[in-house]
């Protein structure tokens, strides 16, 4: 009976750290680059590959970069969300335009709208990478300094515009990035 015990204890243990795994909400996962300085780029911009984009492009302001593709489905769900923020002008968006040809992220633009300040072409997912992507959408607010202070897994949706990022994008204006 006793050289039950042991297995037993460790098979208890097991469902026990599988139960709370299944409870979890993968978009709900916290990067760990929140609140640490953005991973700096420059890369070519998707409409004018002769011009670059960067993040000091984008230095002393807080904006947004939307990691996207034109081989997305929830990419495309998300889209009419992000021309609406555009129309509100609550901070620049700069897109990242993630593993995609460039042809097709053009045509993709040109058919829905262009929410963006700009687009960077992504091609080989490098930046993605130094950002954690590992899906797309994903979204980052960055701060003043250069600092990412939010970051949206999966589709941006008008709640999360109105109860979040639009409540966040004042507060990081108003104390100059010090969020």
């Amino acid at each position: 009976m006793k050289r039950f015990i042991l297995p037993l204890g460790v098979f208890v243990a097991l469902l026990g750290f599988l139960w709370v795994g299944l409870r979890l909400n993968p978009r709900e996962v916290p990067s760990p680059l929140i609140n640490k300085p953005a991973p700096a780029f420059s890369l070519a911009q998707l409409h004018m590959p002769e011009r670059q984009i960067g993040t000091r492009d984008m230095a002393g302001q807080v904006w947004i970069l939307n990691v996207w593709a034109s081989w997305c489905v929830a990419c495309r769900q998300e889209h009419p969300v992000l021309m609406e923020m555009a129309r509100m002008k609550i901070a620049p968006i700069v897109g990242l335009n993630y593993k995609d040809a460039r042809d097709e992220g053009i045509a993709n633009l040109q058919r829905a709208g262009d929410p963006y300040l700009v687009s960077a072409f992504d091609q080989d997912g490098r930046v993605g990478i130094d950002y954690g992507v590992y899906g797309v959408p994903e979204t980052f607010v960055i701060d003043k300094r250069g600092v990412i202070r939010y970051k949206q897994i999966g589709i941006l949706t008008p709640d999360v515009v109105t109860g979040t990022l639009v409540p966040l994008i004042a507060k990081l204006n108003k104390e100059g990035g010090n969020g």
